[in-house]
């Protein structure tokens, strides 16, 4: 991608130090959430925490609070203006200039529509940090939380893409943040509270699959926004469909000796990933990553 001259986005914030592991409940319930986490992150791109956990809660893991918990009270560096960040690492002001097109492109979208876009922020930290929706850590991958609308991201993530997914590439690893951006954009049209509020009265199978279609529709919005920045390269759209290809449910579980189980995806095969993706970087239209009203 070409983000040489772009600009990077003021709206960060850089956890310094970690958050622990509270605010997931106590007792056994608590600690096998943990032990899940790794499980959910390592597909990357939640729904937004608070949609993975309720589909743990399914599970009976915990009697519930899974979201409630103290500050851990890490200091935190708040985003400066575009110009005047000061020292970022290398993943940071990339990550920023990635976040600065998405804020373009989707204030552009809801302008068409009479609307205006409010920004998410990208919360950087290191190993494990916090978060409105409890804590962050590194196995849990990026992540939206919709109770404070920021986009969470450990910082090693990129190498992890790269090393563990088999996924390289300057344009996978912004259609990670780009995804996450989908889920905001979600969340500011209440897609995110409307299908929470249906999985809680929804068997596990079908909390699932309702989450496979938000993540989905994610992967289109990423794509939406990979059309719309005019930045793409050569080969950009082949290093994005490599990463969606390696983060498919079946994939990865596959790769963990297991043998696919449509019923247990939260995030879509492979197949459908790449499809959804594809499809908004086709389009370049959001009315086209209506993945609710497909098949019907």
């Amino acid at each position: 991608m070409r983000l040489d001259d772009q600009e990077e986005s003021s709206n960060y914030e850089i956890q310094r130090g970690g958050g622990g592991l509270g605010g997931f409940g106590g007792g056994g319930g608590g600690n096998m959430v943990s032990m899940l986490l790794p499980l959910i992150g390592s597909k990357f791109g939640c729904t937004g925490i608070v949609i993975a956990l309720a589909v743990l809660a399914f599970l009976n893991f915990s009697g519930g609070g899974l979201l409630t918990g103290g500050d851990s009270g890490a200091p935190v560096q708040q985003g400066a203006p575009a110009g005047q960040q000061g020292q970022l690492t290398d993943v940071q002001s990339f990550s920023l200039k990635v976040l600065g097109t998405t804020e373009r492109v989707w204030g552009d979208v809801f302008r068409e529509h009479g609307q205006q876009y409010t920004p998410t922020v990208l919360s950087f930290y290191s190993q494990s940090g916090r978060s409105g929706c409890g804590a962050a850590q590194a196995a849990m991958g990026p992540f939206y939380c919709p109770l404070d609308k920021k986009i969470y991201l450990d910082t090693d993530f990129f190498a992890e893409l790269r090393q563990r997914f088999g996924a390289p590439g300057d344009f996978a690893q912004a259609y990670v943040i780009a995804h996450e951006v989908g889920h905001h954009i979600q969340d500011l049209e209440g897609t995110l509270a409307q299908v929470n509020q249906a999985q809680r009265s929804a068997g596990e199978a079908q909390a699932n699959a309702m989450q496979v279609k938000v993540e989905l529709q994610a992967d289109c919005y990423a794509g939406v926004w990979g059309k719309r920045t005019g930045l793409m390269e050569a080969g950009d759209m082949e290093e994005g469909l490599r990463a969606a290809e390696a983060i498919g449910d079946d994939t990865l579980q596959r790769q963990a000796g297991q043998r696919p189980m449509p019923d247990s995806f939260t995030h879509g095969s492979s197949e459908q990933r790449m499809a959804w993706l594809r499809r908004g970087l086709e389009t370049g239209d959001p009315a086209a990553c209506d993945t609710f009203g497909a098949g019907r």
